[in-house]
């Protein structure tokens, strides 16, 4: 038991990533400040999942747990466009969620943002031949975060790279 704890305090912490901490910690106060000069503080997304894997989805989720914790940041996923600042969409357009997806973009109040999740919104991914996928995007997409799916640092990148062009 000795060894154990003698290793262990020679060893120290080997489960945090300092660096990694650091540079989520600067992404988290430029977003913070720009969403407070922008959008009065809060900035409320509306997830649309339009037809994929759900990859980028449960990433997105990720979000919300107590390492990334956008709701601190000012951040928050609501249930209805109506109450929406930016869509995030996710996955290619089926045929079956076109209309819905247009439905949700009309739905958001004006000024209204799209941001692009994931590959399979530019490119299609490996969806691209397949009758039930509509290739076109009915609407302008302002920002695209890349990826398949993109980590939750990269969509909080993403996020903040949008928040600058605004």
């Amino acid at each position: 038991m000795l060894r154990f704890w003698e290793k262990r305090v020679k060893t120290g912490i080997v489960t945090e990533n300092l660096e990694f901490d650091k540079e989520i910690k600067e992404i988290e106060k430029t977003i913070k400040d720009k969403i407070n000069k922008n959008f009065a503080g809060s900035l409320a997304l509306r997830m649309v999942d339009s037809g994929g894997c759900n990859a980028c989805q449960a990433e997105c989720s990720a979000l919300s747990n107590p390492y990334y914790d956008l709701e601190r940041l000012g951040i928050h996923f609501v249930a209805s466009p109506r109450h929406a600042d930016v869509m995030i969409l996710t996955g290619v357009i089926t045929a079956n969620m076109y209309h819905h997806v247009i439905d949700a973009y009309h739905q958001i109040p004006n000024p209204k943002w799209v941001i692009a999740v994931g590959d399979c919104v530019k490119n299609l991914s490996v969806f691209e031949k397949t009758y039930a996928i509509k290739a076109d995007v009915p609407f302008k997409i302002d920002y695209f975060i890349e990826g398949c799916p993109p980590t939750p640092i990269d969509i909080m990148k993403g996020i903040l790279e949008f928040l600058k062009t605004l």
